[in-house]
Protein backbone atom coordinates (compact mmCIF):
# COMPACT_ATOMS: atom_id res chain seq x y z
CA UNK A 1 0.00 0.00 0.00
CA UNK A 2 3.02 2.41 1.30
CA UNK A 3 4.49 1.75 -2.75
CA UNK A 4 1.15 2.33 -4.32
CA UNK A 5 0.84 5.99 -2.64
CA UNK A 6 4.06 6.56 -3.13
CA UNK A 7 3.98 5.55 -6.88
CA UNK A 8 1.06 7.23 -7.46
CA UNK A 9 2.87 10.81 -6.43
CA UNK A 10 5.78 9.86 -9.23
CA UNK A 11 3.37 8.93 -12.03
CA UNK A 12 1.29 11.99 -11.48
CA UNK A 13 4.68 13.74 -11.75
CA UNK A 14 5.74 12.08 -14.60
CA UNK A 15 2.29 12.53 -16.20
CA UNK A 16 2.46 15.80 -15.84
CA UNK A 17 5.89 16.41 -17.23
CA UNK A 18 4.85 14.57 -20.33
CA UNK A 19 1.69 16.91 -20.59
CA UNK A 20 3.85 20.09 -19.84
CA UNK A 21 6.37 19.16 -22.78
CA UNK A 22 3.65 17.88 -25.35
CA UNK A 23 1.51 21.17 -24.86
CA UNK A 24 3.99 23.72 -23.39
CA UNK A 25 2.36 26.21 -22.05
CA UNK A 26 5.76 27.79 -21.25
CA UNK A 27 9.51 27.59 -21.91
CA UNK A 28 12.32 28.33 -20.41
CA UNK A 29 13.22 32.08 -19.94
CA UNK A 30 9.22 32.83 -19.51
CA UNK A 31 7.84 34.36 -16.25
CA UNK A 32 5.15 32.66 -14.95
CA UNK A 33 2.83 32.41 -11.88
CA UNK A 34 1.21 28.73 -10.76
CA UNK A 35 0.65 26.60 -7.83
CA UNK A 36 1.27 29.62 -5.72
CA UNK A 37 4.81 30.85 -7.16
CA UNK A 38 5.93 33.74 -9.38
CA UNK A 39 9.04 32.96 -11.51
CA UNK A 40 11.15 32.72 -14.34
CA UNK A 41 11.27 28.88 -15.52
CA UNK A 42 15.06 28.06 -15.57
CA UNK A 43 14.40 24.33 -16.22
CA UNK A 44 11.68 21.72 -17.01
CA UNK A 45 12.31 18.09 -16.03
CA UNK A 46 10.15 14.78 -16.43
CA UNK A 47 9.20 15.21 -12.23
CA UNK A 48 9.36 19.21 -11.78
CA UNK A 49 9.85 22.53 -13.32
CA UNK A 50 12.46 25.05 -11.63
CA UNK A 51 11.44 28.45 -11.31
CA UNK A 52 13.86 31.37 -9.76
CA UNK A 53 11.41 33.60 -8.08
CA UNK A 54 11.91 37.68 -7.86
CA UNK A 55 14.26 37.45 -4.83
CA UNK A 56 16.32 34.80 -6.46
CA UNK A 57 15.03 31.76 -4.88
CA UNK A 58 14.63 28.33 -6.67
CA UNK A 59 10.92 27.01 -6.24
CA UNK A 60 11.13 23.77 -7.47
CA UNK A 61 7.39 22.76 -8.19
CA UNK A 62 5.87 19.04 -8.97
CA UNK A 63 4.56 18.79 -12.45
CA UNK A 64 1.91 16.79 -11.31
CA UNK A 65 0.59 19.83 -9.49
CA UNK A 66 1.66 22.37 -12.47
CA UNK A 67 -0.38 20.25 -15.27
CA UNK A 68 -3.13 19.92 -13.04
CA UNK A 69 -3.08 23.69 -11.87
CA UNK A 70 -4.02 26.84 -12.85
CA UNK A 71 -0.50 28.81 -14.70
CA UNK A 72 -0.27 32.37 -15.80
CA UNK A 73 2.26 32.99 -18.37
CA UNK A 74 3.57 36.71 -18.33
CA UNK A 75 5.80 36.49 -20.92
CA UNK A 76 3.39 34.48 -23.55
CA UNK A 77 1.98 37.40 -25.40
CA UNK A 78 5.02 39.21 -25.66
CA UNK A 79 3.95 42.15 -23.91
CA UNK A 80 2.94 42.93 -20.25
CA UNK A 81 0.78 45.87 -18.65
CA UNK A 82 2.70 47.30 -16.03
CA UNK A 83 -0.42 48.82 -12.99
CA UNK A 84 0.25 51.87 -11.12
CA UNK A 85 -1.53 54.17 -9.23
CA UNK A 86 -0.58 57.42 -8.71
CA UNK A 87 -2.37 59.80 -6.32
CA UNK A 88 -2.51 63.90 -6.44
CA UNK A 89 -4.07 66.67 -4.72
CA UNK A 90 -7.82 67.50 -5.31
CA UNK A 91 -6.21 70.93 -6.47
CA UNK A 92 -4.05 70.33 -9.19
CA UNK A 93 -5.72 70.73 -13.17
CA UNK A 94 -6.57 67.00 -13.62
CA UNK A 95 -6.16 67.61 -17.38
CA UNK A 96 -2.95 68.98 -17.06
CA UNK A 97 -1.97 65.91 -14.83
CA UNK A 98 -2.78 63.33 -16.78
CA UNK A 99 -0.98 65.04 -19.76
CA UNK A 100 2.39 65.22 -17.55
CA UNK A 101 1.55 61.73 -16.73
CA UNK A 102 1.22 60.79 -20.57
CA UNK A 103 4.05 62.73 -21.93
CA UNK A 104 6.45 61.13 -19.14
CA UNK A 105 5.08 58.00 -20.56
CA UNK A 106 5.96 58.41 -24.44
CA UNK A 107 9.07 59.56 -23.60
CA UNK A 108 9.66 56.45 -22.16
CA UNK A 109 11.47 53.91 -24.87
CA UNK A 110 10.88 50.89 -23.08
CA UNK A 111 7.26 51.52 -22.89
CA UNK A 112 5.57 50.06 -25.95
CA UNK A 113 3.14 52.78 -27.81
CA UNK A 114 1.09 49.79 -29.12
CA UNK A 115 -1.24 49.45 -26.90
CA UNK A 116 -0.77 53.25 -26.31
CA UNK A 117 -0.32 53.76 -22.35
CA UNK A 118 -3.24 55.39 -20.40
CA UNK A 119 -4.33 57.23 -17.70
CA UNK A 120 -7.39 57.46 -15.82
CA UNK A 121 -9.03 58.34 -12.79
CA UNK A 122 -9.54 55.23 -11.39
CA UNK A 123 -10.70 56.50 -7.68
CA UNK A 124 -11.55 60.10 -5.78
CA UNK A 125 -10.21 58.80 -1.81
CA UNK A 126 -9.97 60.67 1.15
CA UNK A 127 -6.92 62.24 0.32
CA UNK A 128 -5.94 62.16 -3.09
CA UNK A 129 -7.61 61.53 -6.37
CA UNK A 130 -6.10 58.45 -7.75
CA UNK A 131 -4.68 58.14 -11.48
CA UNK A 132 -4.31 54.38 -12.49
CA UNK A 133 -0.94 54.32 -14.81
CA UNK A 134 -0.83 51.82 -17.35
CA UNK A 135 1.51 51.12 -20.08
CA UNK A 136 2.94 48.14 -21.70
CA UNK A 137 6.28 46.95 -21.94
CA UNK A 138 8.16 43.99 -23.16
CA UNK A 139 8.37 41.28 -20.15
CA UNK A 140 12.20 41.65 -19.56
CA UNK A 141 11.72 45.64 -19.10
CA UNK A 142 8.64 45.02 -16.49
CA UNK A 143 10.74 45.81 -13.31
CA UNK A 144 12.96 48.68 -15.40
CA UNK A 145 9.88 50.21 -16.58
CA UNK A 146 7.50 50.06 -13.07
CA UNK A 147 10.84 51.98 -10.83
CA UNK A 148 11.23 54.33 -13.76
CA UNK A 149 7.94 55.48 -14.12
CA UNK A 150 7.70 55.57 -9.86
CA UNK A 151 10.89 57.45 -9.52
CA UNK A 152 9.89 60.26 -13.00
CA UNK A 153 6.40 60.30 -11.56
CA UNK A 154 7.86 62.06 -8.17
CA UNK A 155 10.65 64.46 -10.15
CA UNK A 156 7.72 65.53 -12.93
CA UNK A 157 5.25 66.27 -10.13
CA UNK A 158 7.86 68.46 -8.70
CA UNK A 159 8.90 70.27 -11.56
CA UNK A 160 5.10 70.57 -12.92
CA UNK A 161 4.57 71.95 -9.61
CA UNK A 162 1.69 68.73 -9.19
CA UNK A 163 1.42 67.86 -5.52
CA UNK A 164 1.46 64.07 -3.77
CA UNK A 165 -0.99 64.19 -1.19
CA UNK A 166 -0.49 62.60 2.40
CA UNK A 167 -2.98 61.64 4.40
CA UNK A 168 -4.19 64.44 6.10
CA UNK A 169 -7.19 64.47 8.88
CA UNK A 170 -9.33 68.19 9.94
CA UNK A 171 -9.57 68.11 14.06
CA UNK A 172 -12.43 70.83 15.57
CA UNK A 173 -12.33 71.70 18.78
CA UNK A 174 -15.75 73.25 20.33
CA UNK A 175 -15.22 74.88 23.61
CA UNK A 176 -18.70 75.15 25.39
CA UNK A 177 -19.99 76.71 28.26
CA UNK A 178 -19.83 74.75 31.23
CA UNK A 179 -23.46 74.80 33.17
CA UNK A 180 -23.70 75.19 37.26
Amino acid sequence: LAIGLALQGLLSNFAGGVLLIIFKPYKIGDLIEAQGVLGSVKEIEIFTTKLVTPENKLAIVPNGAMANGNIVNYTAEGKIRVDTTVGVDYGPDLQKTKEVLLAMLKANPQVLQDPAPSVNVSELADSSVNLAVRPFCKPEDYWDVYWDITRTVKMRFDAEGISIPFPQRDVHIYQTALEK
